[in-house]
């Protein structure tokens, strides 16, 4: 099982490395420059979202045709970051593998020219560091988030794999941008009332203010810089949040996506970022007070989203599409929540069943897996670094 996941790892890394990290998304459709070269259809909300959505769903890849070109996207470069830090640190660990996996020395080198290049990548003009996409995404609600608008979920990735390079290369620089990235959190996001508590948003623009994954990834953000800094500004901010949050959960541990009706929907990786939100506020604040929530939301994650025979549910009473993020995220919260011990058979059984039918013979993996036709392309944020990082901690944690 190790080799088999080992060679599948080293395919990917191989592609991704090949590619420097610069690709597609499935969101990328505005970066055109055809459909660029029209203004008329530029200042309409339901073209953009046409085109927006006829990208993503369209299973034939037309970003060569619309002359779409390969770009950095920072919340991938923090995954690969955090990516390379397991290697590193599987390295540490399993001296042997070095001839495998990489050197120290050249572990090292790139996780150091990762995390320049994230820092590079800030979106500019507000409190803190903080990071968006590389592409103008028109909401279904025909709301715009202009390129480069950050967002909590961006920036909590980013940051925190700056924080993560930090404690293997100890340079002051990565930490000190991943932690100002508190002050985008607290100062340039809006905070939505909501049971006893409030939401984090997710971006300065109003619109989306809703989202609990959000909310919570903004919390353990400042979960991990209240660790470094023990500013009780941080903790308390984090805990207002994870206590609307715990109060907005199901009885049966669920949560649906958003507070609005047309976010009712439950879904599985949205549902492992709520947990490693929680996890991250218990282990980085010593508050203890939503234990019960965390679990109950781990039982309910762990029995719904996934088959006996290893096949990831998107929802949890449906299963398709299967999104490369649901077999990806289970890897990543098994390890954050220390759950290995108790699920590694289910990991391995999930994992098996992901190379087996989302890996291309070139390495990379499909978006989704549909009942009829699948979207195969390979997308550089969504499936490709999200995998890498998931593997590599997979590797780092089973044993």
């Amino acid at each position: 099982m190790r080799d088999k996941v080992i060679n599948s790892l080293i395919t990917l890394k191989n592609y991704c490395e090949n590619h420097e990290f610069r690709g597609w998304d499935p969101y990328d459709g505005l970066n055109s420059k055809l459909f660029q070269a029209m203004p008329f259809l530029k200042k309409s909300a339901i073209c953009r979202l046409v085109v927006i959505q006829g990208f993503k769903r369209f299973p034939i890849n037309l970003r060569r045709l619309a002359f779409v070109p390969k770009e950095y996207n920072a919340k991938g470069i923090g995954l690969f970051l955090s990516g390379y830090c397991n290697l590193y640190q599987i390295i540490q660990k399993h001296s042997e593998w070095q001839n495998i996996l990489g050197t120290r020395e050249k572990l090292l080198e790139q996780i150091k020219l990762l995390a320049n290049l994230l820092i590079s990548l800030q979106s500019q003009g507000y409190s803190g560091a903080c990071w968006g996409y590389n592409f103008d995404w028109q909401a279904r609600r025909l709301f715009l988030f202009p390129k480069n608008t950050p967002t909590v979920v961006a920036t909590n990735f980013c940051a925190t794999a700056l924080m993560e390079a930090y404690e293997i290369t100890r340079e002051k620089n990565f930490l000190d941008v991943a932690l100002s990235a508190a002050d985008f959190v607290i100062n340039d996001l809006h905070r939505t009332k909501c049971n006893d508590g409030f939401l984090f948003s997710y971006s300065p623009l109003r619109g989306n203010d809703t989202v609990f994954n959000a909310s919570l990834l903004g919390s353990r953000l400042l979960s991990y810089c209240y660790h470094y800094t023990q500013k009780e500004e941080y903790k308390e901010a984090a805990r207002i949040s994870v206590l609307a949050c715990c109060n907005a959960q199901q009885k049966n541990g669920a949560w649906v996506y958003g507070m609005l009706p047309v976010q009712s929907w439950i879904d599985s990786f949205h549902t492992g970022y709520n947990l490693d939100g929680l996890m991250a506020y218990e282990q980085l604040t010593g508050d203890k007070s939503f234990y019960s929530a965390l679990e109950k939301g781990f039982q309910f994650y762990i029995t719904h989203f996934f088959e006996e025979d290893g096949t990831p549910k998107y929802f949890h009473n449906k299963t398709y599409p299967i999104d490369i993020h649901c077999p990806g995220q289970l890897l990543i919260t098994l390890a954050r929540l220390d759950k290995y011990g108790e699920y590694g058979m289910l990991a391995d059984k999930v994992l098996v069943w992901t190379l087996e039918n989302m890996q291309d013979r070139e390495g990379y993996f499909y978006y989704q897996l549909k009942p009829g036709i699948s979207s195969k392309i390979s997308y550089m944020r969504w499936s490709n670094a999200f995998m890498f990082h998931a593997m590599s901690s997979y590797l780092l944690h089973r044993e």
